[in-house]
């Protein structure tokens, strides 16, 4: 029996999901076992600096792709919004399960929703992309940082630190957390590419472990993230600029995408919606797009890299 090694991270969140996938392999297979080892990454040490201001995207998954390189993991679960448009060599991202619920949702002390909240209320969220499209609908709101795991939000929440949060649903489903508040649509929320879908990264090399992984692989949420990753990659997306994008596939087989970028202060807010059947062809059509549309200008002004702000606290 072969004992494959789960890297993880510690945070509640990381280990539900990584359990979760553990649960779905094992049902498939009888002849592996498997054992989690906890990883400490750069985003779980650093706690009280905005995401957006220690470094772009890896900063929850650098320590643990170094754990798989060395061989001392065999495979990691990540949220796929925590994963950098380009892996390092020798890694992929092997499978993707089906996706859990993409949408924000937004939690206010008082049960208001986004419409009815007073003008001057306090929102609490991490997220860049979240920010500048809360304030391009209400920018009479304000807008503060917020860190920490799902319960310590909500904590702060109730403490009376915000009027108002905004979470992931995925990670609250996935937790197991009923939580009362406001779905927000796409039109005014786009999510964080990736946003509710799992990757399950090992080294490319491992060719046994792969075939097992695939056991697991969700085709329609696969096809749906590779053409977000495509988008992120052609818009060669900052940690300092909200980036947006949700992909799904038709009945027919046609895949849709929307893709947005924005200003911080959420001024501008740049959209596109693309179909199209080639998943990584249609991402950077859309980026493309929203290119056409001056998005260069806001990534210029704000500065590049290969990231974006929406990785996962919790």
């Amino acid at each position: 029996m072969r004992v494959i090694r789960v890297g993880s991270r510690k945070s509640k969140l990381a280990l539900v999901q990584s359990g979760l996938v553990i649960d779905q392999l094992s049902r498939h297979f009888d002849q592996f076992s498997f054992i989690v080892r906890h990883i400490v990454t750069k985003g779980d040490r650093i706690q009280n600096v905005a995401l957006a201001k220690v470094g772009g995207k890896g900063l929850f998954v650098k320590e643990i792709e170094r754990s798989l390189l060395n061989g001392t993991i065999d495979f990691a679960v990540h949220s796929m919004k925590d994963m950098p448009a380009e892996l390092p060599p020798g890694l992929e991202i092997a499978t993707v399960p089906v996706r859990e619920d993409p949408h924000d949702l937004l939690i206010s002390r008082e049960g208001g929703t986004l419409k009815t909240l007073p003008t001057g209320a306090v929102i609490g969220t991490s997220s860049l992309r979240r920010a500048a499209q809360i304030l391009h609908e209400r920018p009479d709101l304000s807008v503060r940082p917020l860190r920490g795991n799902v319960d310590t939000r909500l904590e702060r929440l109730d403490a009376g630190d915000f009027d108002a949060i905004i979470l992931a649903s995925a990670g609250l489903k996935r937790l197991g957390i009923e939580a009362a508040g406001e779905l927000l649509d796409f039109a005014t929320m786009l999510p964080a590419v990736g946003q509710g879908a799992l990757a399950i990264e090992c080294r490319s090399s491992d060719l046994e472990l792969k075939r097992l992984l695939l056991a697991i692989k969700h085709e329609p949420t696969s096809v749906a993230t590779r053409a977000e990753r495509a988008f992120l990659k052609r818009l060669n997306g900052s940690c300092q600029v909200p980036i947006a994008a949700f992909s799904r596939i038709s009945e027919d087989g046609t895949i849709d995408i929307d893709g947005l970028v924005a200003s911080i202060d959420g001024k501008t807010v740049l959209r596109t919606h693309q179909s199209g059947d080639q998943p990584e062809l249609l991402g950077i059509r859309a980026a493309d797009a929203l290119l056409a549309q001056g998005a260069g200008n806001i990534l210029t002004s704000l500065g590049t890299g290969r990231d974006t702000d929406d990785q996962q606290d919790d």
